[in-house]
């Protein structure tokens, strides 16, 4: 057992790292609750958190699927977890099935791409099919006026814009002027990533 690994967490992170090995993608938190015989997911959700802050996995907290060991993304490249729309929202991730190569951008945990669709980030020159490259978000406070965010709206989805916070709103304005900005509740809207790269294919 790595010595600094709790009892634990070394039973997770082996039991992920073969089930990732069988099936070639990562379990769900309901998976990984069934073989370590818990009832609850919070212990499960502590585990990965301890084991993400050590720098054996990357995770997106509350998605599973996005789950993926430290060496292999060193190895393999950034995990590509879906698409961000770029108009209006659109649902954004799907199953990790490919990886963009980023050896030698700074890696930051937690790193993640997604592949733009729409034009609305145009003139910050962010165009369709280009693949942005985010920085998780965990405390949206910290966040300035101006950032551009992958911003989350439950049950609607997710889109790239500029980020502003006025009072109790949460402000998303596209770099199109054919797009109006979307005003949320600060509670209606959840921060996931904020810009590190832009990746563009000729």
């Amino acid at each position: 057992m790595n010595s600094e690994l709790t009892a634990a967490q070394n039973e997770l992170f082996e039991w992920i790292k073969n089930y990732i090995k069988d099936f070639n993608h990562s379990p769900s938190i309901r998976q990984m609750m069934e073989a370590m015989g818990l009832k609850s997911p919070a212990p499960i959700q502590s585990r990965l958190k301890h084991l993400q802050e050590k720098g054996y996995i990357s995770w997106q907290e509350g998605r599973a699927r996005t789950l993926q060991l430290a060496k292999e993304i060193v190895s393999s490249g950034v995990p590509i977890l879906g698409s961000v729309a770029a108009g209006g929202l659109i649902e954004s991730y799907s199953d990790v099935n490919e990886n963009l190569d980023m050896k030698d951008v700074f890696q930051k945990k937690g790193v993640f791409a997604l592949t733009v669709n729409g034009d609305s980030m145009i003139d910050a020159f962010i165009a369709h099919g280009d693949m942005v490259l985010m920085e998780p978000v965990n405390d949206q406070s910290y966040l300035r006026n101006g950032t551009i965010v992958s911003a989350m709206v439950p049950g609607s989805g997710t889109t790239l814009k500029y980020f502003y916070k006025k009072n109790n709103q949460i402000i998303l304005e596209a770099a199109n002027p054919n797009y109006e900005p979307i005003v949320l509740d600060k509670n209606e809207v959840a921060i996931q990533g904020k810009l590190l790269a832009v990746w563009r294919k000729f």
